[in-house]
């Protein structure tokens, strides 16, 4: 077995985790899920989700990683509780079935670019995403995405993920910044950031049973949590790094281009009087905000740097997630990692085939991994942590910080007790809206609804 790489530098690690947290979390799911979930309240549930469950969760992936120094499935081994290994593999499967499905968006990306510059979607946005979305050319797209992934992965953490991840995530910031800004001079933007920036309170209640887990869900998604990534990106860290801070920035700068995400989207949609509610959807961002563009000078130009914005964000996400995978076989076989990549790449194109076929089928796939996959992950992750790892994780928690002692119990009762009630809740409600609400969304593409 090869000696197992290690990140170059400690920003190098930063930038590859936010890149991982900043990506069609925040720019494909984030305005639609807000979009269809009562706007600024789905807003408010989710920042109370970061804070008391995704950042806390993080620092638990954080804590695996950096004290085995092993992939999510094997530290459990090194931990002295292989019988635990299941739950590695668990959060391996949960983001291997979510990239292979992210590869599919990544793929209409890469085709709103070109399509952008030629301004092909302005008069009929809804029949170009139909005729890009699905099928042939939509499977071919999801393709020459997924080609590039596996070529950044199978170069290696410091010659191609670090060196990636820091062109693309500072390119995120700057070019999702200036088109906040530019957002503000849209007429009709004050009302798009009412909608997505003032909760009332009559909205959180009367929209709490879908928000509630739709916002922890993005919480997870966002934050890269119930995947393996922050555990297996964390395993190549050292322990002088203070893990405290570092998940604290990665939380606020992810949090941050989120919400620069929805400064940028819903002033593009009141500009163009389209109403957000009805716009939900896996097609919101390529119908809704891209129909925007037409009606905007320069739209072509503003649609080829939003969508490269969102390209960008895509590809540093997709290959934290395959990494996963590709380091659990890389700690366990004498293959190299190009062939290793490769050959995860195939596995992932043969699952992602139903979703670039069908837009139900993927729409299914991410229900499933926000409502089922995701909090169950994450439940497990914070029980072992807080009840069997324990006061080693506190300990594991403090290297690094120069002996910061009172955080480190708050955050273990927060793991035992809180983060695991709030994410229950979510799991049965995600359960209730999968199985037995009077329309079951785990029937929809079945169904023909």
């Amino acid at each position: 077995m090869a000696k197992r790489e290690t990140w170059a530098t400690r920003v190098g690690f930063l930038v590859a985790a936010i890149g991982s947290a900043v990506g069609l979390g925040n720019l494909w799911q984030f305005p639609f899920k807000t979009a269809g979930n009562g706007g600024a309240a789905f807003v408010a549930f989710y920042l109370i989700a970061v804070l008391l469950i995704g950042f806390p969760a993080m620092l638990a992936e954080f804590v695996l990683g950096r004290r085995t120094h092993r992939n999510a499935v094997d530290a459990f081994t090194e931990l002295g509780h292989r019988q635990w290994r299941v739950l590695g593999a668990f959060a391996v499967v949960t983001g291997f079935w979510i990239l292979s499905y992210y590869n599919v968006v990544g793929g209409w990306v890469l085709r709103y670019i070109v399509g952008s510059a030629q301004g092909a979607y302005f008069d009929a946005p809804a029949e170009y995403f139909g005729a890009v979305s699905a099928g042939p050319e939509a499977i071919l797209a999801q393709l020459v995405f997924l080609g590039i992934v596996v070529g950044i992965v199978a170069l290696g953490i410091e010659d191609g993920i670090e060196k990636a991840t820091k062109v693309m995530v500072p390119s995120i910031v700057l070019l999702m910044g200036a088109l906040a800004v530019w957002a503000v001079t849209l007429a009709g933007s004050g009302e798009g950031y009412a909608y997505f920036l003032t909760p009332s309170l009559d909205a959180m209640v009367a929209n709490a049973g879908t928000a509630i887990p739709f916002a922890v869900g993005q919480a997870f998604f966002t934050l890269s949590l119930g995947m393996a990534i922050m555990i297996t990106y964390s395993s190549y860290i050292g322990e002088d790094d203070n893990l405290l801070v570092d998940g604290g920035v990665i939380v606020v700068v992810n949090t941050l281009i989120g919400i620069l995400a929805g400064l940028v989207v819903f002033p593009i949609l009141f500009a163009n009087g389209i109403d957000p509610a009805l716009e939900g959807g896996a097609s919101a961002l390529f119908v809704a905000v891209a129909s925007g563009f037409g009606g905007l000078p320069l739209g072509e130009v503003i649609g080829v740097i939003f969508f490269g914005v969102v390209a960008l964000a895509a590809l540093s996400s997709a290959i934290s997630l395959m990494e996963v995978t590709v380091a659990w076989a890389n700690d366990n076989y004498d293959v190299s990692r190009p062939v290793l990549a490769v050959g995860i790449g195939v596995a992932l194109f043969v699952l992602g085939l139903p979703s670039a076929w069908n837009v139900s089928y993927l729409t299914w796939f991410d229900n499933i991994a926000y409502s089922l996959l995701l909090p169950l992950s994450v439940l497990l992750m914070v029980l072992f942590v807080g009840w069997v790892l324990a006061g080693d994780a506190v300990a594991e928690l403090r290297e690094g910080t120069d002996g910061v002692e009172t955080f480190g119990p708050i955050w273990l009762w927060g793991l035992r007790l809180v983060v695991p009630l709030l994410v229950l809740v979510t799991l049965g409600l995600g359960v209730y809206e999968l199985f037995l609400a009077p329309e079951p969304t785990f029937f929809a593409p079945f169904s023909g609804s």
